[in-house]
């Protein structure tokens, strides 16, 4: 994967992170392939602040994947979450 540094990491719209908190704090990078992958593989680490929250970022992700073509498997806790 490659290294998100902070300038690049900032250049970034908010639609590029699964989950951006009500403070403006973006979660869960989902710009490319790898960090995609990285996201489906943190999801269940990552806290959030609503059940909602935590639903709408498993749809990005899912749907992040589908356009990048990762497969998921059906008992991720991404695929499930976003049920």
């Amino acid at each position: 994967m490659s290294q998100l540094y902070t300038a690049r990491r900032d250049a970034l719209p908010p639609r590029s992170f699964a989950y951006v908190d009500s403070l403006g704090g973006e979660h869960l990078p989902i710009h490319d392939a790898a960090h995609v992958r990285n996201a489906a593989a943190r999801f269940s680490q990552t806290r959030f602040e609503s059940a909602e929250a935590r639903k709408t970022a498993a749809r990005r992700i899912v749907e992040a994947a589908q356009q990048h073509g990762i497969e998921l498997s059906d008992d991720d806790a991404v695929v499930r979450a976003a049920a």
